[in-house]
């Protein structure tokens, strides 16, 4: 049996097309007289070629204790052939397998991502194995320049290995046009990686020490050397792939509902059909309600678009995980964004600059010496406004906890931080300053004031830039009718409250801790509220997990990526926008393949009892339905997303 089975599924296509010519011939000499014979010889043939397997995955359901929908077809096309009609056992089995055929051509394109991806992974590494040089150093001994030495702690040796081989902590060499075997840190060298496998951007990204690269990325160009973090299924591009593929066997309600019907659905057909032939010994009529009652097109139809669905968010970077998150998404009415990270690009840059010394340049300079001796986000964002300026060596560097830093630099005095840092100091604000410092705060913007020597040189307003298709996005979720949008932040209320409307956000809630977040969310749903939340940080994972659905920014934590029902890897509002309208349209042609499922069982079975639809034309138009569900489904590959 199992050797039968593998045989089958080898020649499957070849024995779909043979029974499909063998039913053309047939037709031809049934045609001709005195030749039908020969005509029900290849109905019988073709009936063989395609109703074998049919039957085997029917006792091999049997065998699991479940009646399905093969154990109607192979009853009512062999019923067919005891009545003498081979014909109608022969199309019945021959359409049913070209059914199957279309429905795992659809899966297998829709799951096209997934292959493409797999295939990207990487096969080999280059691990650096540390060696010093034991040769002669002779050149070395007599002098005080420690060059050869270092030399000599420099070199190593490389051994290439399998890409699953690589362990935490290896120190890996990438080469220029090699992949990248793991996730990890750069820790020497740079380059270019092309990283379209993991974020969807085609242009490469620069990559120096410090950097995180990703697994199934491409170094074009340049050399690294890179410690690794994450190995084997832990990487982000192994979670990709496993979230997808979850995502396509998951299910949804209506999914599980179907399961449920057709299995209390097929022995009631069964159970319908022999009563007919009991009160009415009326074979034909028994047999042919087993064929047209036959739930094919209801059993694919949800599925199959829910699969089209997913293999749709896939090709655009978006992973939807499973028809149950398609269907809960799509019903969204409210949705949630954190601030940092999914509105703003949560990186701090200077937005604002007062100039009060006619010498920013200097100015700069003395700044960026004394804020290097800091870690601080705004310190950071000081260092890179500053740009390529000359550096000095900061001296008596001093942190003031929660104001700033005062160091002296080139014997100046210079001091870097808030108004209460400035006035801790005994330095005045002229009103002019005042009220730039008044007019920079009102935009959300955090307050940066250098003084040189006593005396304020410079302002400096400086905020998180705001993501540049993010007021576009929340425009396109108003038009498509979601009612409430509302930005959630532990920032101060005056940056909230300019970023919210600079986006067009009415409500926005500030000051908020991660629980509170959440307590957010559940407020809403208890107001009955279908709640989606936009968030990327290990904070936002509570109010991930809270929502009805969770989307997750693929730049994001892995704690946020986990708690979250839809992935968008791209991490741009734009791929929020485009992953709603994909499930809306996945829901939308999934009620249609039911509809048309039913409507068609329902109008056959009417027009059977009612003596309008017999064997040939019903069995036509019942398979037709399953092919209609099936290219229906197949839109959702191709079609443009316009459906709001």
């Amino acid at each position: 049996m199992t050797k039968l089975n593998m045989w089958l599924r080898r020649f499957s296509i070849q024995l779909l097309w043979g029974a499909g010519i063998l039913i053309v011939i047939a037709m031809i000499f049934s045609h001709l007289e005195g030749l039908t014979i020969i005509g029900n010889i290849c109905y019988i043939v073709a009936f063989v070629l395609s109703g074998v397997s049919i039957l085997l995955r029917a006792i091999q359901a049997l065998k699991s204790k479940t009646v399905s929908i093969e154990l109607l077809v192979s009853i009512a096309s062999v019923g067919a052939c005891v009545i003498g009609e081979f014909n109608e056992a022969a199309i019945v089995t021959f359409l049913f397998q070209l059914g199957s055929f279309l429905e795992q051509k659809t899966m297998k394109k829709t799951r096209s991502a997934i292959k493409e991806l797999t295939q990207m992974a990487p096969t080999t590494a280059w691990r650096i194995i540390k060696s010093v040089n034991s040769g002669d150093n002779t050149d070395c001994k007599n002098s005080s320049d420690n060059s050869c030495s270092n030399e000599r702690k420099e070199k190593f040796d490389i051994e290439e290995i399998d890409a699953d081989e690589v362990e935490i902590g290896d120190t890996l060499l990438v080469k220029a046009g090699s992949q990248i075997a793991s996730d990890g840190i750069v820790v020497k060298g740079d380059g270019y990686v092309l990283e379209a496998s993991i974020t969807g951007e085609p242009l490469p990204k620069h990559k120096a020490d410090g950097d995180i690269v990703y697994a199934g990325t491409i170094l074009d160009s340049g050399n690294l050397h890179m410690r690794a973090t994450k190995v084997g299924e832990d990487t982000t591009f192994a979670k990709i792939i496993a979230l997808v593929e979850e995502a396509q066997d998951a299910k949804s309600p209506v999914e599980r509902f179907i399961d449920r019907f057709a299995k209390y659905y097929t022995p009631a057909v069964i159970i319908i059909a022999a009563l007919v032939f009991i009160f009415t010994r009326n074979v034909d009529m028994a047999i042919t309600i087993l064929v047209l009652a036959c739930p094919g097109a209801l059993v694919i139809g949800a599925p199959i678009a829910n699969v089209a669905g997913i293999g749709r968010g896939a090709k655009n970077s978006i992973l939807l995980k499973g028809g149950d998150s398609i269907h809960t998404f799509s019903k969204t009415d409210t949705v949630v964004f954190d601030k940092t990270g999914t509105l703003t690009m949560g990186v701090p840059e200077v937005s604002a600059m007062k100039d009060y010394s006619n010498a920013s340049e200097q100015v700069l300079s003395l700044a960026a010496s004394v804020e290097k001796a800091s870690d601080h986000p705004l310190a950071q964002a000081v260092i890179r406004y500053a740009g390529d300026v000359t550096s000095y060596e900061a001296c008596a560097v001093e942190t003031v906890k929660g104001c700033g830093v005062k160091a002296v630099v080139n014997d100046h005095d210079v001091l870097v931080g808030n108004q209460r840092l400035m006035e801790q100091d005994g330095i005045e604000l002229p009103e002019q300053i005042k009220q730039d410092l008044s007019d920079v705060q009102n935009t959300g913007a955090s307050i940066v004031l250098i003084s040189i020597d006593k005396k304020v040189a410079m302002l400096l307003g400086i905020s998180d830039k705001i993501k540049a298709d993010a007021k576009k996005s929340i425009a396109d979720l108003k038009d498509m009718g979601i009612s409430d949008i509302i930005m959630l932040t532990g920032d101060n209320a005056a940056t909230a409250s300019a970023i919210a409307a600079d986006l067009g956000i009415t409500d926005y809630r500030a000051e908020l801790l991660p629980e509170d977040k959440m307590t957010v969310i559940r407020s809403l749903q208890d107001a009955g509220k279908i709640v989606t939340f936009v968030g990327d940080g290990i904070n936002d994972s509570p109010a991930l997990a809270a929502a009805d659905t969770g989307i997750a920014m693929g730049s994001g934590t892995d704690v946020a990526i986990d708690n979250s029902d839809v992935v968008l890897i791209r991490s741009d509002l734009e791929s929020l926008v485009r992953s709603l309208r994909i499930s809306r349209k996945t829901v939308h042609i999934l009620y249609e393949n039911i509809a048309i499922a039913v409507g068609t069982v329902i109008l056959l079975l009417a027009g059977l009892f009612a003596g309008y639809i017999h064997m040939a034309i019903g069995m036509l138009i019942h398979e037709a339905s399953i092919l209609v569900v099936i290219f229906n489904a197949m839109r959702n590959s191709s079609m443009r997303l316009k459906y709001k």
